[in-house]
């Protein structure tokens, strides 16, 4: 008899099967999730990576300019002081008389030979007439002396005087001719001494000071006034040293002064020493029309000495920040890169660039002072012959 196994499932064994299963199929589906999650963020990773960036939006619209090499005069610097060209004392050469009437005052222009004051004259003018009436007594003696000494030569091959008589009245004659002389020399210092009661002007000039006083009795040599001679002033410039060889008379000078427009002048004279102090020298500058300069004030000038050539930029291209002189560099990608650059000499409404840029680089022309380092800008070239001409047009000030 044949005995077949079957197997019977006994209901702990159904459920353990059951719960397995149930438990795979969880965990695939879990797994399935992730994955699906991860795919998608790679997705959008990779999206976002693929997205152009956003261009920078420009600050400014800007004119761009290049270095222009130009041709530049040689100059050297000086400050000093203007000052009268000669200043003639005036004083008084009469001793002890008053003085009647002052006739001009600080700041009058006069001639050569103007009465500028007078001494009251009445002490000298008696002392004129009785000088007068002693030359006119010298004459009478005289005259009697020489008719004596006309008959004593008469009378002398006659033997009727003695020699010695007859050389004394040549003798009185000699003494009263040395004695009319004398009287007439006298005469001739009062005289003098009557002029010198008018004090007048030795040359066409400007009064620059005053001290006479009206009623006062003044000791011969007291100064009354001070006349700038002829008007002319000058400009004494303080020169280094080392600048000195390249001056010589003759160069042109522009002189600044403080309150006025520039003066042209000429070197007159180099002079011969330098203090051992400052190893500064003094250059004497003729300054033929002066204008509203006054003697006395201080100004600053430059001495043109020849040319030279450089490369300039308009002064609106340069900026002062902190203290150095900057200027604003385009690069090809429309960036600002500031840079600090050394500057020279300047002619009108350009400055030379003696360091930092060359003359390929590009410049914003103007309007740097809305800009900063690492802006972004829209270029516009500025034209050759505005460029040539130094007048760039200046920066747009709108943001855009």
């Amino acid at each position: 008899m044949n005995t077949t196994n079957n197997t019977v499932m006994t209901p702990s064994i159904h459920l353990r099967l059951l719960f397995g299963v149930s438990k795979t199929s969880t965990a695939v589906r879990v797994a399935l999730v992730v994955g699906a999650a991860a795919l998608s963020a790679l997705a959008v990773r990779a999206a976002d990576e693929a997205k152009p960036a956003a261009a920078a939006k420009p600050a400014l619209t800007v004119n761009v300019v290049q270095p222009q090499a130009a041709s530049l005069p040689l100059r050297v610097s000086a400050n000093g002081n203007i000052a009268a060209w000669q200043e003639a004392s005036i004083g008084t050469e009469a001793n002890g008389l008053r003085l009647a009437d002052v006739k001009v005052n600080v700041g009058d222009v006069v001639k050569r030979g103007q009465v500028l004051a007078t001494f009251a004259p009445a002490t000298v003018q008696a002392d004129v007439a009785q000088i007068r009436a002693a030359v006119a007594e010298a004459e009478a003696t005289l005259a009697e002396a020489s008719a004596n000494a006309a008959r004593a030569r008469s009378l002398q091959a006659t033997g009727a005087l003695s020699e010695s008589a007859i050389n004394q009245y040549l003798t009185a004659e000699h003494t009263a001719k040395a004695r009319l002389e004398a009287q007439r020399a006298a005469a001739q210092v009062q005289q003098l001494r009557l002029s010198q009661t008018q004090v007048l002007a030795p040359d066409n000039g400007v009064i620059s000071a005053r001290s006479a006083t009206v009623g006062a009795v003044l000791p011969a040599g007291q100064e009354l006034f001070r006349m700038i001679r002829q008007g002319r002033l000058e400009w004494r410039a303080e020169v280094s040293s080392v600048d000195m060889g390249s001056l010589k008379p003759g160069i042109t000078a522009t002189v600044m002064p403080p309150n006025g427009a520039p003066i042209k002048g000429v070197v007159r004279m180099v002079a011969p020493t330098v203090d051992p102090q400052t190893r500064n020298g003094l250059v004497y500058v003729d300054l033929p029309s002066p204008g509203n300069a006054r003697a006395g004030m201080f100004a600053r000038g430059d001495f043109e000495i020849g040319s030279g050539s450089g490369l300039t930029l308009p002064q609106s291209a340069v900026l002062l920040r902190d203290g150095f002189s900057y200027v604003l560099k385009v690069g090809p990608d429309s960036k600002i890169t500031q840079v600090k650059v050394g500057v020279g000499r300047r002619v009108g409404d350009r400055i030379e660039i003696t360091s930092g840029v060359d003359a390929a680089a590009r410049v914003v022309a103007a309007g740097g002072g809305f800009l900063g380092d690492g802006d972004i800008v829209r270029v516009v070239d500025a034209s050759p012959a505005r460029t040539a001409a130094a007048a760039p047009p200046a920066a747009s000030a709108a943001k855009k």
